[in-house]
C-alpha cells in the first residue's frame, strides 16, 4: 500500500481533475466546483505523504550531525 502512495496515486487525482474540467467545460456534466477543490486537497494530502516517505527513508540512511 505504501507502494500506492509514491506517484500513481498523485497522478490518478490529477487524471481525474483533468477528465473532470474537460466533461464540464464541454457542458457534459454539471457539477459542482466544490468536488475539484476536494480534489485539489487530496492531491495535497498524497503529495504531502510521499514527501513524509521520502523524508523519513532519507532520515534512516543519512545521519546529520551539527557542529557548534
Amino acid at each position: 500500500m505504501v507502494k500506492f502512495f509514491r506517484y500513481e496515486a498523485f497522478i490518478l487525482v490529477g487524471v481525474i481533475m483533468l477528465v473532470g474540467t474537460l466533461a464540464k467545460l464541454l457542458n457534459f456534466y454539471d457539477f459542482s466546483s466544490d468536488w475539484f477543490w476536494f480534489l485539489a486537497g487530496l492531491g495535497l494530502i498524497v503529495e504531502g505523504i510521499i514527501s513524509l516517505l521520502k523524508q523519513r527513508a532519507f532520515d534512516r540512511k543519512y545521519k546529520i550531525v551539527e557542529r557548534v
